[in-house]
């Protein structure tokens, strides 16, 4: 199976019209085009019934404190956890692709309700829900993709992961408002098989790999 884009380079960084956030040379960061990436996929297994798509960044920090936070940095050997940009789930099992932006384009402040996406699928609630819960001004349920937006003093280079899963259920059982993680649990065990592609982000020029 192969997964490629006309937006991102494998193992390169991904374009700033393709992020949340954006370098500010006054604020740190300020809202991108958060366009989402072009992608297409082929050679889809014999038996497959439905395809998952998920973009998750692993190196985000698992101690918030000081992130974003004036005077300090968050070092790169800080411990790591999972963070869901995308879910997309029931794709057909055919070769096919998405268009760049068709779904999403722009930062919708407080979350998309209703992302666009083909016809028949369904997109997940992404973790900027989580991140922004309790912010009187950005909080709210964000579905569908959003971008990359790493803390601007983090040391680590981040990398978001595409992954295109061939599933052997014609339907990926969640419901309701489901995360990118239940998505992760759900389809374990009906994995035929997995193309991956991997882009970087940081917000600060002084970041390592």
């Amino acid at each position: 199976m192969r997964l490629t884009s006309t937006s991102i380079e494998t193992n390169c960084a991904i374009p700033e019209r393709c992020a949340f956030g954006i370098p500010d040379a006054n604020a740190h960061m300020r809202f991108g085009e958060n366009l989402s990436p072009q992608l297409a996929w082929s050679d889809i297994p014999a038996g497959a019934r439905s395809l998952v798509l998920l973009c998750i960044d692993p190196d985000v920090p698992s101690v918030g404190d000081d992130v974003n936070r004036e005077g300090t940095t968050i070092p790169r050997d800080l411990p790591r956890v999972d963070f869901g940009h995308w879910g997309l789930i029931d794709l057909p099992p055919t070769d096919g692709g998405l268009a760049e932006g068709e779904c999403c384009r722009g930062v919708t402040v407080g979350g998309k309700s209703d992302p666009p996406g083909p016809p028949g699928t369904r997109q997940a609630l992404n973790d900027y829900t989580g991140f922004f819960s309790g912010d009187p001004d950005l909080g709210g349920e964000y579905y569908g993709f959003d971008g990359p937006c790493p803390p601007w003093n983090d040391e680590r280079l981040h990398h978001y992961h595409f992954v295109l899963y061939a599933l052997d259920t014609e339907h990926c059982d969640v419901d309701g408002k489901f995360t990118v993680a239940d998505i992760r649990s759900a389809i374990d065990g009906h994995v035929l098989d997995e193309a991956r592609l991997v882009g970087t982000y940081t917000l600060n020029p002084e970041a390592g790999a």
